[in-house]
């Protein structure tokens, strides 16, 4: 059997014109702004005049991240597939990659195998240029802060107190901490500064928040820079930048359309960090692809404690969704090594290994079907080394739970590989009604938030507060943020702040280092461990296998 990369089955694939999928998700073709034959953005306006009701919304999640992969994207696009095989209308709505991971270690979020989004290579790398426009206005905001101090600081704004970093789409950790406006007195006001990667830039946040142009300029103009000398919170509106930089993002909040290897429609918009912002797509773009589809499949980054927990308690709630059905992805592969084993001992059947590694999968369930009141299926990505024993073990644990398993074959077999899990998910959401609650009230203190989400959804035992998270939480009380709900940053690796402690671990703490406001995005971000908003490259950079020919052909992303 040959094998062939990622790339090369996209390449292999014929692509419709963008207008054909476009009427197949039942776009006019007065709302396309076409970029090119494949890509398109679509007119926000579509929403208010399209008269359309809603679809199903199934949310796609998994398990905690491993070296061995789960196959997250792959699924949520071969479900979609899957249920366009079995007749139904549907859009997928996913994120859009960084280019910072598809040329470090991650790689990129175009699916994978015979389940992805195409025009692949477009996708990872500029695609409409959104995230460009979104480092932009973050930049031009750096800048007129700086401008500001420079010109005289009439806001008074303390130096030491400046709380706005400049972002790259790039892993760059020699930009993590820089001292500039060196030079002279021509060349502004020297201080320490930093970048962040533009996917933990509150603008990026602010973007897949919003739900039209009018309310990314009001999010924006809230949006905190720093303080005063008398400790005042200091806006981009105090500073008059919102307009001009919700003119820079009047293109980047357009959802953006595409299509699955079997022209399924796909909206592939904003691209969130989901171990440091909400891990979402936008929330236009999910709307429209619910108004536009029967059902809609969305995903949301790393494992469900990260990702849907910020879907459910954040993006759910701020813009009144309710997910029929979540998917909970597991790789047999991936479990055995919650359970211990080395990843070069995964393709050999290990029942002792997956019973110590299976309690990670069981609390994602858990907390979908207790602690937010959601039907859900597990999807067991195949792997070709999975035995029939290993899968019974599987469906036998969740079968406890009162869960369906279904085996995925998406990667080998695109659609036709997710029709079983396509017709248990159209079983869940025709015939299993949630009762869906959310982990904490927003009437909550901010700890007692932090609290619910550590216990509930972590399996923790408490939060140990720092001294200057204590000092930090004091501060927003008195601005008036409490009621905002809570964006934990932690490693992707573990249920804990510790990314060796795998599985399921209990008796756990997790230590609260820094509370910050993301006032734009109207939620407030912990930072919990050693979690970095400038990631580095690994020793060997995806960077190094991707080339051109002198016909524009790339070879080695994937």
């Amino acid at each position: 059997m040959e094998y062939l990369t990622d790339i090369e089955i996209a390449g292999r694939c014929k692509l419709e014109n963008i207008t054909e999928i476009a009427k197949r998700a039942h776009i006019d073709e007065k709302y396309i702004e076409q970029y090119g034959n494949y890509k398109a953005k679509i007119d926000p306006s579509l929403l208010k005049e399209t008269e359309r009701e809603d679809g199903k919304l199934v949310l796609v999640t998994a398990i905690t991240p491993t070296p061995a992969g789960e196959g997250k994207t792959t699924t949520t696009i071969g479900l979609a597939d899957g249920l366009k095989k079995i007749g139904k209308d549907v859009t997928v709505a996913l994120r859009e990659p960084s280019l910072g991971p598809v040329f470090g270690i991650k790689g990129g979020a175009a699916g994978g195998g015979y389940a992805q989004v195409v025009p692949m290579e477009d996708i990872n790398l500029h695609f409409t240029g959104d995230f460009h426009a979104i480092g932009a206005a973050n930049n031009l905001l750096a800048a007129m802060l700086d401008n500001h101090i420079h010109q005289g600081n009439v806001l008074g704004i303390d130096t030491r107190k400046i709380t706005w970093k400049r972002c790259v789409d790039m892993n760059d950790r020699q930009l993590r901490n820089v001292v500039d406006g060196l030079g002279g007195r021509v060349n502004g006001v020297p201080r320490e500064d930093g970048y962040d990667i533009t996917v933990a830039s509150e603008i990026m946040a602010v973007l897949c928040l919003s739900t039209s142009l009018s309310d990314l300029k009001e999010r924006i103009s809230r949006i905190i820079v720093g303080y005063t000398f008398d400790d005042k919170p200091v806006t981009a509106g105090d500073l008059k930048a919102a307009g001009a930089m919700t003119a820079l993002l009047k293109d980047a909040i357009k959802p953006n359309l595409v299509q699955t290897l079997e022209g399924t429609p796909a909206f592939v918009h904003g691209g969130p960090f989901a171990n440091i912002a909400h891990g979402c797509n936008s929330v236009m773009a999910t709307r429209m692809a619910l108004k536009m589809g029967d059902y809609t499949i969305t995903e949301a980054g790393f494992g469900a404690d990260l990702g849907a927990e910020k879907f459910l308690d954040i993006k759910c709630r701020m813009a009144g969704l309710i997910p029929d059905a979540v998917v909970v992805v597991a790789t047999i592969r991936a479990l055995k090594m919650h359970g211990g084993l080395d990843k070069k001992q995964l393709a050999t059947e290990d029942l002792a290994a997956l019973e110590k590694g299976i309690p990670n999968l069981l609390r994602h369930v858990r907390n979908v079907k207790e602690v937010y009141k959601l039907p859900c299926v597990v999807a067991v990505n195949k792997f070709p080394t999975d035995t029939d024993r290993e899968v019974e073990f599987i469906i036998e644990k969740c079968k406890q739970l009162g869960v369906n398993t279904v085996l995925s074959d998406v990667w080998a077999k695109g659609g036709e590989g997710g029709i079983e899990l396509a017709k248990e998910v159209v079983r869940l959401c025709e015939e299993e009604k949630g009762d869906f609650t959310f982990s904490y009230s927003l009437d909550m203190s901010i700890k007692e938030k932090i609290e619910a989400v550590v216990k509930k959804v972590y399996g923790g035992e408490g939060v140990t507060f720092m001294p200057n998270a204590e000092k930090q939480i004091d501060t927003l009380n008195k601005l008036g943020f409490s009621n905002c709900p809570v964006c934990i940053a932690k490693t992707q690796y573990s249920f804990s702040d510790d990314a060796s402690k795998l599985g399921a671990p209990e008796g756990f703490t997790v230590t609260v280092k820094n509370v910050r406001i993301s006032a734009g995005a109207g939620f407030i971000v912990v930072l919990t461990g050693d979690i970095m908003t400038m990631p580095g490259l690994p020793k060997v950079p995806a960077a190094e296998k991707i080339d051109v020919d002198e016909n524009g052909k790339i070879t080695g992303l994937f």
